[in-house]
């Protein structure tokens, strides 16, 4: 029998992926490094500030800092229960998040359905860039030119009514009813031309054969969007739908910070607004963290929940 030693022993599997891993890495490294200063940025603004949620339990005084500042429990928990203001900002919170929720639902599939229906390519593609280019645009910019426009003083709006209806001017920003309109509808002009991106990437999907066999049997426009382009885009509505569900405590800090006022605050604070004014305006730092970690916790059950009837009613997974 030949002597073993002169046999190359066999790799262990564990080392075989080793190998594969450091060959891997050796063609890949330009990536990774190219994804350093995200991963990083990622873990500064998003990890590290974890520990702080330990305020939330505390009566914290920045000079005391984590360690010295006194544990008082749940108190600040049950405080925003027993506020009137708290809450009346979670009520408002609600309504405008589901109201952006529902319309900002049915506004991209109706316009995306519209879009099917014109046939001349150029005029398509024109009216997609002019309704995409809204989503680009800050709130800081879109914020300042819906204050002079909608000015009770100059406003071209107020102008028009005055002008034109002899209608007395209306201080939009300034009514907490008219605040919200305002909000949803601006929130909706937005956002509504990039959302719909999905819905026509699903129409592109349907088979022609389908609109043929609808034609020859005698079916209308409206008929065929009725009967094969909506069942169609039926799987892509109910996941999107379902995943907005752990949106309902987004009602959007980045415009209502730049629209909002002390006029309406009964009827437009929500409770990202609410948390910076707590924590930045007035230095309750303990209470505000609590507000903050009570809508992170009810948007995480509500991020799962909606991913489990993703999965059940359209068989989406994440992986």
């Amino acid at each position: 029998m030949k002597s073993g030693l002169g046999k190359s022993i066999a790799q262990h599997p564990a080392d075989k992926s080793v190998s594969k891993w450091k060959r891997g890495l050796r063609k890949t490294w330009p990536l990774h490094l190219l994804i350093l200063p995200a991963t990083i940025i990622a873990i500064v603004f998003h990890y590290l500030p974890i520990f702080g949620l330990v305020m939330a339990f505390q009566d914290y005084k920045p000079w005391l800092g984590f360690i010295k500042s006194d544990f008082v429990g749940l108190k600040h928990f049950y405080s925003l229960f027993m506020f009137d203001e708290s809450v009346q900002v979670i009520w408002n919170t609600l309504i405008i998040s589901v109201l952006k929720i529902v319309c900002g639902l049915l506004v991209p599939i109706a316009i995306a359905l519209l879009l099917n229906e014109i046939r001349k390519d150029g005029m398509k593609r024109s009216i997609q860039t002019l309704v995409y280019l809204p989503h680009f645009l800050s709130w800081v910019i879109l914020g300042g030119i819906l204050i002079d426009l909608l000015s009770v003083k100059g406003g071209i709006v107020n102008r028009m009514l005055i002008d034109w209806f002899g209608l007395q001017p209306i201080f939009f920003l300034g009514d907490g009813d008219w605040f919200r309109f305002i909000v949803v509808v601006s929130d909706i002009w937005k956002e509504f031309g990039f959302s719909m991106i999905i819905y026509l990437a699903a129409i592109a999907g349907v088979n022609p054969a389908l609109y043929e066999a609808a034609e020859v049997d005698g079916a209308t426009r409206l008929q065929q969007t009725i009967h094969v382009t909506l069942p169609v885009m039926l799987p892509i509505i109910v996941v999107v739908a379902t995943l907005q569900l752990g949106n309902v405590l987004n009602a959007g800090f980045d415009q209502i910070f730049n629209l909002y006022n002390p006029l309406v605050y009964s009827k437009g604070d929500v409770i990202d607004t609410f948390v910076y004014r707590s924590a930045m305006l007035k230095g309750d730092f303990s209470f505000a963290t609590a507000v903050g970690l009570f809508k992170s916790m009810i948007s995480f059950v509500l991020i799962i929940f909606s991913y489990r009837l993703a999965h059940k009613f359209a068989n989406y997974r994440i992986f």
